[in-house]
């Protein structure tokens, strides 16, 4: 039994679990942490409820962390400075998409800090 929303929207936790947890294929494919919440987001957003507000905050944080990685680059000759920032970037890019998977399943809001509003 498909359960709805008052605006008509299905009510579909696992997919948004699915949709944040897409993140992580950037240590498969490089570009999929990217590409697949993108084309989740783009599909689904008007089917799904919160997938629109989600998809938005998961594109953005992908989106942020490309920036922080490109602005990283520079600060590596800087008493090596970049280094720590590219690890800390590698780190929280797993850590926050599996505790907002957990957050989502559990029914609570997800929650991406550093986020840079590309898509408002």
């Amino acid at each position: 039994m498909e359960l709805y929303n008052q605006n008509g929207k299905k009510l579909d936790n696992n997919l948004l679990v699915v949709t944040h947890l897409s993140q992580l294929l950037t240590y498969i494919s490089g570009f999929g942490g990217l590409v697949v919440p993108l084309i989740l987001w783009l599909t689904q957003k008007d089917k799904v409820a919160q997938m629109d507000i989600q998809g938005k905050q998961i594109v953005n944080f992908q989106l942020s962390l490309i920036v922080y990685s490109l602005l990283s680059i520079p600060l590596i000759f800087v008493f090596g400075l970049g280094i720590f920032t590219l690890i800390a970037i590698c780190i929280l890019s797993v850590v926050i998409p599996v505790v907002n998977a957990i957050k989502v399943k559990n029914q609570e809001p997800p929650v991406y800090f550093m986020n840079i509003d590309f898509i408002k």
